[in-house]
């Protein structure tokens, strides 16, 4: 893998995030007797990533069209740069990021969803500082956030849990605990959570870990030892048969973990390339697989059978594993393959969106759009948003005939902030070119309120009108 590839994959590492909403016939993990959505109805949230576990919203909500200043309700500053998604429980979204030549300093933020004022601010010193650079990774994983608290991942292994008000519940520095961590490029994986716990994949060079630590106390409750793999994949959960389980797509293997215990259930092994996407639950134990040949090609036999339609199920006390189809010739960038309303939808580096029919597997369509896409796209009614890297949300028709209804712009060189570039202070040539590619700004995921489409590039935070 060349430095122009590593760049890229640290860019993204895995923080980009998106949902389907308002999609019939798909079931999500977190609808079943779980209290982050049982306990209140009413409480619009996007809260964790991927917006795993989010409030079901109405299409009709959703412009096809936009103008910018128009349509931008408020934008605010970030100190530093963070790559992680911005999360969201009722009136208030919450958004972290990483400053200092040491990458010194952690930000939690609190903003208001509808005015993009700021309600609290909190900071922590970085336990395992590293010199900032656009390498390494800032501020990616995404946190996750339910009625009591927000738990905060930083790739240091700094995780700290606040309540809604700002007020610090427990810190704790796993580098510590399950250390050090070797990781030339830095930790990325998001950790998703159930009522009870929150879920914490620590993938490096060497030997690491799923944690499942007590969202009340942060206590480790169990430890599942991972053989040590490059990957910036991150965890969820996925019904199987009925029960949770904790699923793990992540550099030659996919593996299902019991919650409540940290024992492995199954795992299957033919697969590759598979480094930095996250399934999400489709219902009947189904979950699509993302899977890239990386920039040299080394994973590109793994990756080709490995885009694909996944079944796990269960008959007695055994499990087992389907590939159901391949999506041949479909790849994603750092975007997670979604399916919505019958068809499968990849992205791939140059933009281009591979649609899959999801009971053949066969391509219904390949077309270009203007911008490649990093955060995973956001499905909603007859509609699939594209979030393009540089700032363009294309919006094309779900279904099996492409068409293109709208393409918006998320910001405008007006309101766009300066932001200081890392590319110079690059400590050899061939970073410095590599980085030179990167000096724009790069849209890492988003979040969707009651009224208010939330967007986040590394140091700012736009707010979108919704209808």
């Amino acid at each position: 893998m060349n430095m122009f590839s590593l760049l890229r994959r640290l860019l993204t590492l895995g923080l980009l995030g998106g949902l389907l909403l308002d999609s019939p016939g798909i079931t999500s993990a977190w609808t079943v007797d779980d209290p982050i959505t049982a306990s209140d109805d009413s409480v619009v949230r996007w809260p964790g990533f991927l917006g795993q576990g989010a409030s079901k919203l109405s299409a009709d909500k959703f412009p096809i069209q936009w103008d910018v200043p128009a349509a931008l309700k408020w934008n605010v500053p970030l100190p530093g740069h963070g790559q992680s998604s911005p999360v969201l429980w009722g009136d208030v979204v919450f958004v972290t990021s990483v400053e200092g030549p040491m990458k010194d300093t952690y930000h939690v933020i609190c903003f208001d969803v509808e005015t993009g004022s700021e309600r609290w601010r909190q900071t922590i010193k970085n336990s395992v500082p590293v010199k900032n650079s656009l390498y390494v990774s800032r501020s990616a994983p995404t946190p996750v956030v339910d009625a009591q608290r927000l738990v905060v991942l930083f790739e240091s292994g700094d995780c700290v849990a606040y309540n809604h008000a700002g007020e610090r519940l427990w810190q704790r520095d796993l580098s510590k605990d399950h250390g050090p961590f070797v990781a030339e490029f830095g930790l990325a994986a998001s950790p998703c959570q159930n009522s009870s716990h929150v879920f914490v994949l620590l993938e490096h060079d060497g030997p690491g870990a799923l944690l499942a630590l007590d969202k009340a106390t942060g206590e480790t409750t169990w430890k599942a030892d991972r053989s040590a793999r490059r990957s910036w994949s991150s965890p969820s959960i996925i019904n199987v048969s009925g029960q949770p389980h904790v699923v793990v797509s992540s550099a030659g293997s996919v593996d299902g973990y019991d919650p409540a215990t940290g024992q492995q259930l199954w795992t299957f092994t033919d697969v590759g390339g598979n480094t930095g996407t996250t399934p999400l639950d489709l219902g009947e134990g189904r979950f699509l697989l993302g899977a890239s040949g990386g920039r040299d090609g080394q994973n590109v036999a793994e990756a080709k059978k490995t885009n694909c339609l996944l079944q796990v199920t269960k008959t007695g006390d055994d499990y087992q594993i389907e590939r159901l189809w391949v999506a041949e010739g479909a790849t994603p960038t750092w975007a997670s393959p979604i399916l919505h309303q019958g068809y499968a939808y990849w992205v791939n580096r140059v933009g281009v969106v591979y649609c899959v029919d999801e009971k053949t597997g066969e391509v219904v369509y390949n077309e270009r759009t203007k911008q490649q896409c990093w955060a995973t796209p956001l499905a909603v009614g007859d509609r699939i948003y594209l979030f393009g890297k540089e700032g363009i949300c294309t919006v094309i028709k779900s279904g099996p005939n492409f068409e293109i209804l709208a393409e918006n712009q998320i910001w405008n060189e007006e309101i766009l902030l300066p932001e200081a570039s890392l590319a110079a202070s690059e400590e050899t040539e061939e970073r410095r070119q590599a980085a030179a590619n990167f000096d724009r700004p790069t849209v890492y995921g988003y979040a969707v309120g009651a009224n208010t489409l939330v967007v986040r590039i590394g140091h700012q935070l736009f707010g979108l009108r919704l209808n």
